[in-house]
Parts: structure tokens; sequence; C-alpha cells
């Protein structure tokens, strides 16, 4: 597979535009498919999202929580050939197929990883050249032994086997970059990407799962429901997940520690989700933090303290309807 070693990194600063086409091989993400006749009703009562309600065009967010309505994870879920198809993080499948898993036993139903790749098609060429593709028009549009899924108006993701990702690889007319790029875009989503190290750690609404339409309060009963619910109705979560933006002369490792500012002193606030450096050290993250701070509020990293770091505002509302 020496194909997968010609993504190269892309320098960018704040200021530059994306390529008008790109291709990237997104290593560090996974699959959960589940397939069986029990799959729609199972994973119904498992997840966050309205899976009996999705249609086959369509994709959702979701989450998949403990008992207590900790996140084992967040997730994009779509139809997959003959079933079901759960995007997330790769490093937190490990846990999350366990738990998922964890009933099973007693439907028909098969949860696997999944062996396909995955790749990212990025620019304002990528819908044009999936409609290049595939004759369907849909958000969710099936390939030959695979899917492609519309992320948004710049990004589409492909899921198929590795030999058709190969050849797509070697004769689409797209620069092959390194997947960090779409780390950045998920970023500037504002979407939540867990790791292993972080879950069962926030519930769905301190993710900002319900501003991404992720949660049906409307469906019936699935694990972690309550707590979700009390969320909701008695105003008990009191974090959010939130855009921040600073400048940091190193690369960041895991977990990096934000402090914000409380008069003269500065106390922790919360732990980087995730980050993206650009090439000039002017670096984008998410964390989750207290969700009544005031927009100004200064923030720093407990690793770097003398760069202010500020929030930034995300591309969706946080009121609750």
């Amino acid at each position: 597979m020496d194909w997968l070693n010609d993504f190269s990194p892309l320098s960018l600063t704040a200021r530059d535009p994306l390529p008008e086409l790109a291709l990237t091989h997104l290593s560090d993400w996974g699959v959960i498919t589940a397939v069986g006749a029990d799959a729609k009703s199972y994973l119904q009562g498992q997840v966050t999202c309205d899976v009996v309600q999705l249609a086959k065009e369509n994709l959702t967010f979701g989450a998949h929580c403990d008992a207590k309505g900790k996140v084992w994870n967040v997730f994009r879920l779509f139809h997959h050939l003959d079933g079901y198809a759960l995007v997330q993080p790769k490093s937190a499948i490990e846990k999350e197929l366990v738990e998922l898993k964890k009933y099973a036993i007693f439907s028909k139903i098969e949860l696997v990883e999944s062996e396909q790749v995955l790749l990212g098609l990025i620019g304002e060429k990528a819908e044009a050249t999936i409609d290049q593709m595939t004759s369907d028009r849909g958000d969710v549009r099936p390939l030959n032994n695979g899917t492609a899924v519309k992320i948004d108006h710049l990004r589409w993701l492909i899921m198929m086997e590795a030999g058709s990702a190969e050849l797509l690889s070697q004769t689409l007319p797209a620069e092959k970059v390194h997947q960090d790029i779409w780390r950045k875009l998920e970023i500037e989503a504002g979407v939540p990407m867990l790791e292993a190290s972080q879950q069962i750690e926030h519930i769905p609404q301190a993710l900002n799962v319900q501003a991404l339409d992720g949660i049906s309060f409307k469906k019936g009963c699935y694990t972690g429901q309550e707590t979700v619910a009390r969320a909701k109705y008695r105003g008990t979560n009191k974090r959010a997940l939130f855009i921040v933006k600073g400048h940091a002369d190193k690369p960041l490792s895991d977990d990096e520690t934000i402090e914000r500012s409380v008069g003269d002193n500065w106390r922790t606030a919360g732990k980087l989700l995730a980050s993206y450096q650009y090439s000039d050290g002017e670096t984008i993250g998410t964390v989750v933090l207290p969700n009544n701070l005031d927009s100004d509020t200064q923030l720093r990293l407990a690793s770097q303290p003398d760069s202010i770091w500020t929030m930034e505002p995300l591309p969706y509302s946080l009121d609750d309807e």
C-alpha cells in the first residue's frame, strides 16, 4: 500500500486559501459498521440520534453514552452498503466498540471495526467531482462497494475498499495532502473529536451534540437518556464546547490544559480536545469550558503562558429552543 505515502503536509497560514481540490487519507479516523436484521432497532436503543427516522440520503451526528450519560464517542452515522456506518476518531473505537456490543448478544446484529479506507475530498471542486462519480444527488451516495458522504460545502467523506481507494487516489486530479487539514476543518466547524483519553468525561450537551442535531428528544429510551433529558429540561449542564485561537511556539501535546483569567489570577478551565497549528504558529482548537464565560474572556495554555488566547464564534447557535 505504497500509495498511502503520497499524502504530504500542506503548509498553510490562517490567511491562505485551500486547494481547489485536495484528497487526504483519514488514517486517524475509523468506522464501526452495524449490519443485521436488528441493526436499526439496536442502534436506536443505544445512541442519542434517531436512527429509525434517518433517510437513506441523509447523515446525522450522534453520541453513545454510558448509563450515567457520559460520552463514549461522538460520530457521524449514515447508511452504508447493507447496514450503517459510524465514523469517529480511530483511537476511541476499541472501548467504544466493546460498550456498543455489550447487549448485542440478544439481537441479530454484527458490530465490527471496518477495514475499508476513509478518504477526504476537500475544496470548491469536491462536490462536482463526486457528481462525476455517481448519478445520485443526496448527501449520502452509494459508490461501488462504498459510500460518499457530504460533510459540508467544501468536504466529502469517501469510504471504500482499499483497492478502489488506491485507484481513486492514482486517477483523481487532486492535490494529495496530509489529514491534518481535515482536523483544521472539523475544528472550524465546531465538531467534537474525542480521542481515547477523553472518553467518559462529558455529557453530550457539553460537546454541543444537540447543536449539531445529534440528539433526538422525541425518540424512545436509550442508554444515558435520563441524564441527557435532565440537562435539557432542568438546565443541569454548565459546560459547552468552544473554538479557541492563539499562538503556540511549539507543537502541542495531547490534552493541553487551558487556563482562564479570573481577575489578576489564572484558573484551570479545561483541556484541548483537538488543535491545528498553522505554519506561522497561529493555532486553533476546541475545548470544553463553562458555558457562562463572557466572549471576551482571556485564555492561555498552561504550558505556554505568555500567549493570550481568545474564544472564537461558533458556526452554530447554542441557544436551546
